[in-house]
């Protein structure tokens, strides 16, 4: 079964915007949406920036930038998972050769 992209709107800084969407990614998108609207009037109500244009760039660099260091974080947790698994491999084959 082949599932087509709905049109869903999502109201950003005051304007809508249409876009198509996989049903089942339509609650993420909403979500993703909101989460950009707030990061956005934040950067508006601050006074730092203005001109929607610079918000939107600035707050797509800070987004920008929480998504690399999650990504590095991840990185870091999976080569230590990785050395902590083969650790427990090696402790476990240690003692199944002793019975």
């Amino acid at each position: 079964m082949n599932i087509k992209p709905q049109p869903v709107t999502v109201i950003i800084m005051g304007k809508e915007y249409k876009i198509a969407c996989d049903p089942a990614e339509q609650d993420d998108l909403i979500h993703s949406a909101q989460q950009l609207d707030a990061q956005m009037r934040k950067m508006r109500d601050s006074g730092k920036i203005v001109g929607p244009d610079r918000i939107a760039v600035m707050t797509a660099l800070n987004l920008a930038h929480e998504l690399q260091i999650v990504k590095n974080q991840n990185a870091i947790l999976s080569q230590n998972l990785s050395g902590c698994l083969i650790k427990m491999s090696q402790k476990i084959e240690k003692v199944l050769e002793k019975t």
